[in-house]
């Protein structure tokens, strides 16, 4: 028995050091980084609760494209504007790929225009674009469906009186609605019992991602996907919204007029039916489905949660508040509501809205990526299918992009004689393709 014993121990380290050799033989020319621990990597070396920062803390010591191994998963970080910009944008191509992030690509399986790659990717997102950009063709323009969700919203407030209220779900709700008339063709009114089910389902999945539970399961989704725990909680929601939405679609299939779409998944029916004896196409009932919670998703919590930060930043920087109604006052007046058109007369408020987008940082790091080929890169090799982070955070707080990076100020958005500026480091929603 103890011969046994003792041969199951040789052979398990035996396995050890056969799995450290190879992931130090990899390593010949990736980028530098803390060496891995056999199956858990660089795990333990991390803050679970708060892994960004982690990530950051390793910049200053390996430079700002490091190697870190989450789990058996090798992923290369990005730090700083140049070093995404690089990636990103200048070879873009190289680094196109979608990684899995294992907490919520699980629920999409690959479908949907968020997590698909090759070929089901390109031909859902050249979809999803076009068909949002010519909403306004022959149909009700976004920027009308935005309006009245704003005049809505409005009531919704002054229904408050004046009282403290909380107001995450009001933004939510609203945002949501914008959404859901781009993509059902009907907003819901703020008390539907099942409108607010979809988005407290929506808010609660979204927070998921950033527990101690959904980092673990990223690091090891092959173990804890068998094992039951709060690590599931985030994919029961999932299923919940796909439910809704599964539920939608039947409906408007049941009243679909080909020759008249009114929405989004009417296009993306007619396109079904278009492409129905096309053995190659991507357009099927699954990835309507997910392509749509892709769009929940992207669109309601970013967009709401920058809603609530601005609100807040506007509180503290009352002189910044202040600036932003006498613009409102001299561009709109009192007496209409805010077109796209009005943008380009109101510079000051263009730029505090991409301050707070910056300095808000609610995505700090983007969507993971992928390489597609081996790929050069400053001078390392990073084999084909290695997992890309672009810490987005590290671009908005890039001290040599930004001046004072950790202040808030929108007149890093204007010129010296008051038009509106762009600046390169601003990727709030990532860049590249």
């Amino acid at each position: 028995m103890e011969l046994v014993s003792a041969s199951l121990l040789l052979c398990l380290c035996c396995i050890l050091l056969a799995l450290a050799w190879k992931s130090q033989n990899q390593r010949g020319q990736l980028p530098p980084g803390p060496a891995p621990l056999p199956l858990l990597g660089n795990f333990l070396q991390l803050d679970r609760t708060n892994v960004i920062h982690s990530l950051e803390q390793l910049r200053e010591k390996y430079g700002p494209v490091f190697t870190v191994h989450l789990g058996s998963r090798r992923v290369v970080v990005l730090c700083g504007y140049q070093a995404v910009k690089e990636a990103l944008v200048d070879q873009a191509e190289e680094f196109s790929g979608r990684g899995e992030f294992p907490a919520f690509s699980k629920d999409f399986n690959g479908h949907g225009v968020a997590f698909a790659n090759g070929e089901r990717w390109r031909q859902l997102r050249r979809f999803s674009l076009t068909t949002l950009r010519n909403f306004g063709m022959g149909k009700r323009s976004i920027e009308e469906r935005i309006q009245e969700e704003a005049q809505c919203l409005v009531e919704e407030l002054r229904k408050t009186q004046g009282a403290p209220f909380d107001p995450i779900f009001n933004l939510s709700r609203a945002v949501s609605n914008i959404i859901c008339s781009i993509v059902f063709g009907n907003r819901f009114d703020y008390k539907d019992e099942k409108f607010i089910t979809l988005n407290k389902l929506i808010f609660k999945r979204f927070r998921f991602a950033g527990l101690t539970s959904a980092q673990l399961y990223n690091a090891f989704p092959g173990i804890l996907e068998k094992i039951p725990g709060p690590h599931h909680v985030g994919s029961k929601c999932s299923q919940e919204i796909i439910r809704f939405i599964s539920e939608r679609i039947k409906l408007q299939q049941a009243t679909l007029d080909l020759n008249a779409p009114q929405n989004f998944i009417d296009c993306f029916l007619v396109k079904m039916e278009q492409e129905k004896q096309n053995p190659a196409t991507e357009f099927s009932p699954e990835n309507l489905v997910m392509t749509t919670f892709n769009l929940f998703f992207a669109g309601t919590e970013t967009i709401s949660t920058t809603l609530r930060y601005g609100f807040l930043l506007l509180l503290k920087y009352p002189q910044v508040q202040e600036k932003i109604h006498q613009e409102i006052d001299a561009a709109i007046g009192r007496d209409r509501a805010p077109t796209v058109e009005d943008r380009g007369r109101m510079p000051y408020t263009d730029a505090t809205l991409h301050e707070i987008q910056r300095f808000s940082d609610i995505l700090p790091m983007s969507l993971p990526h992928t390489v597609t080929r081996d790929t050069r890169f400053r001078g390392y090799l990073i084999p084909q299918g290695t997992h890309v982070y672009p810490l987005l955070s590290t671009v908005h707080f890039d001290p040599e992009e930004h001046k004072n990076p950790e202040a808030f100020a929108p007149e890093r958005f204007l010129s010296e004689n008051g038009c509106f500026k762009k600046q390169n480091a601003f990727m709030p929603f990532s860049a590249g393709v």
